[in-house]
């Protein structure tokens, strides 16, 4: 069948490859275009997996909110310039509108946000991923997007929270990066790992044994020592990064009776 050079553009325009392709897979698909996009995906799908061997350390975070959930993902590219690309922005709100509608918690790649990344993949040349996906839907749950899209922050709270709290809680896990402050790596001591605690106590204690001081004063060293340690390490205990000058730890901004269930915190390339 005759097809116009209006409908050859409109897939291009779409896919991003070449014209006699379009053309060719349009012929093939009887003027189908949905078609079409389907054959070009098959055809181009050896030229888009030898790309997944270069090293994609760009990208973008996206947050999709519901009545009673919030979602995060993170959409990974080659460069920079893809990241910006408006239909690369696109594509990653999209996908995090479908983190939304899955499972609670960390969410393996599905099927339609393959199909996405694919015909992105075809349209970018680049070796394009999503990295992470997470879901929230459990109490109060807070969000936060850095102007860059390069990093954002989840958390869920239980109790009697502000909107302007729980903000500035994702800010905090936001900006709790070295060398401002560590990390945090849990909510509260209960949710460290036993063994890296262990791991701390054995070289503060090697530490302690140095010194050549008495027995009791080592205890009470590493004993010191390791409870700076785990408040630096946690997020209840580090010292409230949006009031700094007040020297108190997030635990004391906490309503009566509330707690911080789980935070989730993505930067691009980390």
């Amino acid at each position: 069948m005759a097809i116009s050079a209006k409908d050859v553009m409109a897939l291009r325009q779409r896919t991003g490859v070449g014209m006699m392709e379009c053309k060719a897979a349009l012929q093939e698909a009887d003027g189908d275009t949905e078609a079409a996009v389907a054959l070009l995906r098959e055809k181009l799908k050896g030229k888009m997996d030898e790309r997944t061997d270069r090293q994609a350390h760009e990208g973008v975070v996206a947050i999709a909110r519901g009545p009673q959930a919030v979602a995060m993902i993170e959409l990974q590219s080659e460069t920079d310039f893809a990241a910006r690309n408006d239909g690369f922005l696109t594509a990653a709100q999209q996908i995090a509108d479908l983190a939304l509608a899955g499972p609670d918690g960390e969410q393996a790649v599905s099927d339609a946000m393959t199909k996405i990344v694919d015909e992105l993949r075809i349209t970018i040349k680049e070796n394009i991923s999503v990295g992470r996906a997470v879901k929230f839907s459990d109490g109060t749950v807070g969000l936060y997007l850095h102007h860059n899209r390069q990093v954002g922050a989840l958390v869920a709270g239980e109790g009697d929270f502000s909107d302007e709290l729980l903000a500035g809680l994702c800010q905090h896990v936001v900006a709790a990066v070295p060398p401002l402050t560590p990390e945090p790596l849990a909510v509260e001591e209960s949710g460290l790992p036993g063994d890296l605690i262990e791991q701390q106590k054995a070289l503060f204690v090697e530490e302690a044994d140095a010194s050549g001081k008495p027995e009791s004063i080592i205890e009470k060293m590493v004993a010191g020592k390791l409870r700076k340690w785990i408040g630096e390490h946690t997020l209840m205990g580090q010292t409230y990064i949006r009031e700094l000058d007040a020297r108190k730890p997030v635990q004391h901004y906490m309503p009566k009776g509330g707690l911080i269930k789980r935070f989730v915190r993505y930067q691009v390339g980390h």
